[in-house]
């Protein structure tokens, strides 16, 4: 039996585009004279659909979508799809999230019967118990949504000769080694091969993985398909045992994945926007200078813009850094300086600070005098803004609402600040993209004379690390200290990250690529008291 994986990247809600994009697969498979092709999960509609799953009218697109579906592979070949599917169940409307296996004009419909907390999944779709088989060319198959149920196959192992499954799971660069694992040894254990089948493509801050597979009932990779892209391949099913073993792509890809999944975020935020151009405020330090990196490489160089805003702080090598990685680059730039729009800013407000000391209130409107200028050009030529604050700052509230926190899409927010320092250098591994000064020098937001990061921060590997154990791990406080940390410092920083709470939710959404992103992946109370 020959079957083919379609990994393809959906635009969520394009009924019309998904329809094209899966029937180009299906007359693929059909040239290939295969016997069945599978589509991941939700494939019809895109996802996370999340909210769109209310309207009727989306559902019944999605529906109709099948219908299309199911006509246009009659005669051709069989078909496993995700989707929606609505059961009306004693006058009450129930949704759930499903598969189709289509053969001939007929359609066998299986239920999703195990939710994770994944896209807020038990929001949508109902749950109900079945027994997920199907039969075709003499072969038992179980079809598995999402997250794998042992207690199903369990129930029905005996009869079960292959596991199709069939998911849409976002990449995570602490769980991706993990998610494989769990299917190779689930293929281990029950003696019985799996295909995975995986969305690709970004979705808003989600990226989908992609990297579907086929393992052997030793579990055992025999084929697995490129990450981050769209990718078809087939494979005779009843050649699996005897197939060449491979050694997965995860192993030594770490950094590359993450540069990948960025890259992908940003691409696709884009193209499914129906946006082409990207403006950015180019600092002189090395977030900014990732992120010039990154859209130059998604979008093309000479659709981003960086723009220079210099005041009476900053330094000299922070605007020749710069100058130096857009000729780098070879991306477009514009220089407007501040001091003059600080300076009438100042003078407007001194009747009001009479004997006041300067403070953070002179510091963050430098910052938002750069934020408006970015927004006008965002406006005037609709360039869309990209945000260039990390993670570490995010979480202790080392940005400024209105100013450098602008932005329609964060590019490295889930990036921790040795996180940012890893993947320029990975970037500049074939030669120098982005200038060594910036890499080496020291961080600073150059807001007041002589200002460095670590006058305020700890050293970012040891905020990082504490920062990890709260945000990915759910430590609280006394379980970082048992760790080894500081308690004082270890206190300084919860205090940091529960007080910038409010800034969190009126920050920009930033491109996930772990497993606990800021955002719809970690919601703590706007008002509550420490951890």
């Amino acid at each position: 039996m020959k079957i083919a994986i379609a990994q393809q990247d959906y635009i969520i809600g394009d009924f019309q585009g998904n329809f094209q994009k899966i029937t180009q697969a299906i007359d693929q498979a059909f040239l290939s004279e295969l016997d069945l092709i599978v589509f991941p999960e939700m494939a019809i509609c895109g996802y996370p659909s999340n909210d769109l799953l209310y309207y009727s009218s989306y559902i019944d697109s999605a529906i109709d979508s099948v219908n299309k579906i199911t006509e246009y592979a009659k005669n051709k070949i069989a078909i496993i799809i995700g989707g929606v599917h609505r059961s009306n169940h004693s006058g009450a409307s129930l949704l759930y999230n499903a598969a189709y296996f289509i053969t001939n004009g007929e359609v066998q419909i299986i239920q999703k019967n195990l939710h994770t907390n994944a896209n807020d999944d038990f929001r949508y779709f109902n749950t109900e118990e079945n027994h997920s088989l199907i039969y075709f060319e003499g072969k038992t198959i179980s079809i598995q949504i999402g997250e794998i149920n042992n207690s199903i196959l369990e129930k029905n192992l005996s009869e079960i000769d292959l596991i199709i499954n069939l998911t849409s799971i976002s990449y995570a660069h602490d769980l991706i080694e993990l998610q494989q694992n769990r299917i190779l040894q689930l293929a281990e254990q029950f003696q019985v091969p799996i295909i995975h089948c995986n969305s690709s493509g970004a979705q808003g801050e989600i990226v989908l993985k992609g990297g579907s597979f086929i393992c052997n009932s030793q579990g055992q990779l025999v084929l697995e398909m490129k990450y981050f892209k769209e990718d078809f391949a087939h494979f005779d099913i009843n050649n699996i045992e005897e197939s060449i073993v491979i050694e997965s792509q995860i192993i030594s890809n770490q950094i590359s994945f993450i540069h990948q999944a960025l890259i992908s975020g940003i691409k696709d935020f884009f193209t499914k926007s129906g946006f082409k151009k990207a403006v950015l405020g180019l600092s002189g330090g090395v977030d900014s200078a990732l992120v010039l990196a990154l859209a130059a490489e998604a979008l093309g160089a000479e659709n981003v813009l960086s723009v220079l805003m210099p005041s009476q702080y900053s330094s000299g090598h922070s605007i020749d850094d710069s100058l130096a990685l857009v000729k780098n680059l070879g991306s477009a730039h514009i220089i407007i300086p501040i001091q003059s729009t600080y300076n009438n800013f100042e003078e407007n407000l001194s009747p009001h600070f009479i004997g006041l000391a300067p403070n953070v209130t002179e510091e963050n409107l430098q910052a938002r005098i750069r934020g408006v200028y970015l927004m006008a050009l965002s406006n005037k030529f609709g360039n869309i803004l990209l945000n260039t604050s990390n993670k570490s700052e995010a979480a202790v509230g080392y940005g400024t609402l209105y100013g450098d926190l602008c932005g329609a899409i964060g590019v490295i927010g889930d990036l921790y600040k040795t996180q940012v320092y890893e993947l320029c250098r990975y970037i500049n591994r074939d030669g120098e993209i982005i200038p060594e000064n910036i890499i080496t020098k020291a961080p600073s937001a150059e807001l007041r004379p002589e200002q460095k990061d670590s006058d305020s921060l700890p050293e970012y590997e040891i905020l990082d690390a504490i920062l990890y154990q709260h945000i990915e791990q759910n430590k609280s406080l006394l379980e970082i200290s048992e760790l080894g940390y500081d308690k004082e410092l270890t206190t300084r920083i919860l205090k940091l990250v529960q007080n910038a709470e409010f800034k969190r939710y009126q920050a920009a959404p930033s491109i996930k690529v772990s497993s606990r992103g800021f955002g719809s992946d970690r919601r703590i109370p706007l008002v509550k008291k420490g951890l």
